[in-house]
């Protein structure tokens, strides 16, 4: 089926409908994301999933990004820190990160 076809199945725009199938599922909205798998026949599978899990695994995603952010701008520096050094400071982040709201978890 040619995207064209597929956007005029589904309603959803065509640049859209490519950003879905390139697999950017998170630069497209849900509605949009069930019409496409509607107008090709599929169906979404929704898995019953631990909120806190999900919480926890977003956290240490956050933290590592931040450690690494924290390491890149010190290497620029010549200030690299050492591997426990790093995780100490994944580890802390990560704690910091469950312990304050949950919405900081999802901001960039």
């Amino acid at each position: 089926m040619s995207f064209a076809t597929l956007a005029s199945r589904s309603g959803v725009s065509e640049p859209t409908i490519k950003r879905i199938l390139g697999g950017r599922l998170d630069e497209a909205s849900f509605a949009n994301v069930t019409a496409v798998a509607q107008a090709m026949g599929s169906k979404l599978d929704f898995r019953e999933s631990d909120v806190d899990e999900l919480c926890r695994a977003q956290a240490r995603k956050k933290a590592e990004l931040v450690a690494r952010l924290v390491q890149g701008t010190s290497a620029l520096e010549s200030q690299a820190v050492d591997s426990v050094t790093y995780q100490r400071l994944v580890e802390k982040s990560y704690h910091e990160l469950l312990a304050g709201s949950r919405r900081r978890l999802w901001t960039v």
